[in-house]
């Protein structure tokens, strides 16, 4: 853990560069491995094909992230990450932002061990 998933509607796709976002966001995660082990990182972006936006008259979009990872983090620390990585989201998507209606959102999802299922031999790697 963690996990990291944007989802974002289809009409962005001029606009996002998924792999550098990805990218960024890991290494948020990765500057932080005494609290987020590097070799349990994941992350992925799904595009949206069925969506609606508001009224649905304009050709609006919308980026959704949701950071999950287990319990036992500090307010202190989920906070930070989570600022950290909106921070580069908004970034990521400043010019975009500025030339059509968009809407940015990230929820963090905790979850405990029970009800969670892992094997993971990477974790070897570090």
């Amino acid at each position: 853990m963690p996990h990291f998933i944007v989802e974002y509607t289809d009409n962005l796709k001029e606009d996002i560069n998924v792999e550098q976002l990805l990218k960024d966001v890991h290494q948020i995660l990765i500057a932080r491995n005494d609290t987020f082990p590097i070799g349990g990182i994941r992350s992925r972006a799904i595009e949206l094909t069925d969506y609606r936006v508001a009224d649905g008259l304009e050709d609006d979009a919308f980026v959704h992230a949701t950071l999950k990872i287990a319990a036992g983090r500090s307010e202190e620390i989920k906070a930070e990450v989570c600022d950290a990585i909106f921070e580069v989201i908004k970034a990521h998507f400043d010019e975009t932002m500025n030339k059509r209606y968009l809407a940015l959102s990230m929820e963090l999802v905790e979850f405990s061990d029970s009800g969670t299922y892992k094997q993971n031999n990477i974790h070897s790697r570090f």
